[in-house]
């Protein structure tokens, strides 16, 4: 079993990655598991050229490249970024935007459409979003902004965790509220994957 976490923060050890280590504890001894700081990568968003239309992989020669292996080879993902003005961050963005590779479309009517994933076997996923603000509608376009990309591409989104009044560095470790929701998350996805496993077993 494999998962990969993307972390949309733009802060080095922040509080999203704080809950994206929650979330991947049910995982310890049972997945090998990726954490991704895109923070920590140089790369840009999709640049619209179509050069994937044909191949299904991104042209672009960046810190993104080598990422795409592990995605192909993943059965979960794990997606958290904190609230950028009612939003994703940017860098956030640019990855989802990346993803534009695995979504194919028919040569003669771009309203007939699959992906990738689904063409191979179905991924899972579970998304966090980090608000500082009290009131869930300050989140804005945060949480969907994730999960509705990855649903595009068939992945099935078992869980959208969504954190408010989390700010300040290192507040997320006083937070068990936020911090048990996250890990309750990745025990969901978990216990999904194991699921497949189990059908797929016995097929």
């Amino acid at each position: 079993m494999k998962i990969v976490g993307i972390v949309g923060s733009m802060r080095k050890s922040g509080n999203t990655l704080r809950l994206m280590e929650e979330a991947i504890k049910p995982f310890a001894q049972k997945a090998e598991v990726d954490i991704i700081e895109l923070n920590q990568l140089d790369f840009s968003g999709c640049i619209g050229c179509e050069g994937c239309s044909k191949t299904y992989r991104c042209v672009l020669k960046d810190d993104l490249a080598p990422i795409y292996a592990l995605l192909d080879q993943a059965d979960g993902f794990i997606l958290a970024s904190p609230t950028y003005f009612y939003n994703i961050t940017s860098k956030m963005k640019a990855f989802i935007e990346r993803l534009y590779p695995y979504q194919i479309f028919d040569d003669e009517n771009r309203h007939i459409w699959t992906s990738v994933f689904e063409s191979k076997r179905i991924k899972y996923g579970i998304t966090i979003s980090i608000c500082e603000q009290e009131d869930e509608k300050d989140m804005g376009f945060t949480s969907k902004a994730m999960s509705m990309p990855l649903e595009g591409l068939g992945v099935r989104v078992v869980e959208n965790v969504k954190v408010l009044n989390l700010f300040g560095r290192e507040e997320a470790d006083q937070d068990q509220v936020a911090l048990k929701s996250c890990r309750d998350a990745g025990e969901k996805l978990l216990n999904t994957l194991l699921l497949l496993q189990r059908i797929r077993s016995i097929q």
